[in-house]
């Protein structure tokens, strides 16, 4: 039982200690920086200050922390002006809260920078500092966070996006697994499997490109993670193929659940295909850090597309053809994705599909 719950707190705790230790390292810095600066003997808003930022920094673009900077101030001032107009008190404090947050949002502010407004409201009514103190104090903390965040301790870029795009293509890969499953087997729970997944890719795809957009917003502002903006670079490039590959899955698995629920035989030539595209799939995320894999990708999307093609070929089905042409469909973008991992400027990026296919090896006939 003991054993458990420290496994338990462990598996928490793993990966929260350095956020935690940045927290804390910024509170305590604001606090004395505010102290040298003669601003407080007791800074309280300044360390206030630079945990809300820290805490908006963290998984976020910097715009996103001084937004919330923003939120303290103008709660800070709102809150400042109706004090002088109304008083101290409980009664007060509710609508302090309350105006503090119908001003935010006839300005234009978000959901976040509303909330900041309200617990700026609130510690104005109830720390004792002078409003002109409080504004520098805040001025400070988000300073000195942002500054421990994206400076002095900024976070490795390339881990958030690395995680976002082997969650995207593992999620590719499950539809084609899935979708391969209900062909060979003609079963139907894995073509609604296949339909589940396709659903989620769309979300991932965006959690991607965000990760993309976060991890080069902070490169760009940490001095000593510059070098990862051309590894980020790499990501960005297969990003737009990744998308295509997505839309492309959405309507695989559409049809894959029609011609199941047809009751129309097996297709093991192409299921066949759609694993072996699977497989592609998920192999492609490890191709940035072990570049040499990158030939097993190529090689492994294009025998796909063989398989396909010969499957297509040697069936007059219709409904066969079209599942056939989104596998050959979804190969070309894996394909073009995995050369713009590696490059800007590739013959393949460039070459029409109808080229990519013409080089494409069809299987032997049995």
């Amino acid at each position: 039982m003991k054993s458990g719950l420290i496994q338990l707190a462990r598996a928490r705790v793993h990966g929260r200690l350095w956020p935690i230790a940045q927290t804390a390292l910024a509170a305590v810095g604001a606090w004395y920086v505010a102290v040298l600066l003669g601003v407080d003997s007791r800074p309280g808003f300044a360390s206030i200050a630079a945990v809300v930022s820290l805490g908006a920094a963290f998984g976020e673009r910097r715009q996103r922390a001084v937004q919330l900077i923003a939120g303290v101030m103008l709660g800070i001032v709102l809150a400042d002006l109706l004090v002088r107009a109304i008083g101290y008190g409980l009664p007060q404090i509710g609508v302090l809260v309350g105006l503090a947050m119908l001003a935010a949002i006839i300005l234009g502010g978000s959901e976040l920078l509303v909330t900041e407004a309200a617990v700026s409201a609130i510690l104005v009514a109830t720390l004792s500092s002078t409003p002109e103190m409080r504004l520098l104090e805040v001025l400070i903390g988000g300073g000195v966070g942002l500054a421990v965040h994206m400076l002095l301790f900024p976070p490795d870029p390339r881990l958030g996006v690395a995680r976002a795009a082997s969650s995207a293509f593992g999620e590719l890969g499950t539809v084609l697994r899935d979708g391969a499953a209900a062909l060979a087997a003609i079963d139907v729970r894995e073509a609604e499997s296949a339909s589940h997944a396709a659903e989620g890719l769309e979300t991932r795809v965006a959690e991607l490109r965000h990760a993309v957009l976060l991890g080069t917003d902070t490169a760009r502002w940490a001095p000593l993670r510059r070098p990862t903006r051309a590894e980020l670079d790499r990501y960005a490039r297969a990003v737009g193929y990744l998308e295509l590959a997505a839309r492309g899955a959405r309507i695989l698995a559409r049809n894959v659940r029609i011609y199941v629920r047809s009751g129309r035989p097996a297709q093991a030539e192409l299921a066949q295909a759609m694993g072996e595209l699977a497989r592609a799939a998920w192999e492609l995320p490890a191709q940035f850090d072990e570049p040499w894999r990158s030939g097993d990708v190529l090689q492994t999307a294009l025998r796909a597309a063989g398989r396909a093609t010969a499957a297509g070929a040697r069936h007059p089905d219709l409904a066969v053809n079209e599942i056939a042409g989104q596998v050959r469909s979804i190969a070309i973008d894996i394909v073009k994705a995995s050369e713009a991992s590696e490059t800007a400027n590739s013959a393949l990026i460039e070459a029409p599909t109808e080229e990519l296919l013409a080089a494409v090896p069809l299987p032997a006939t049995p």
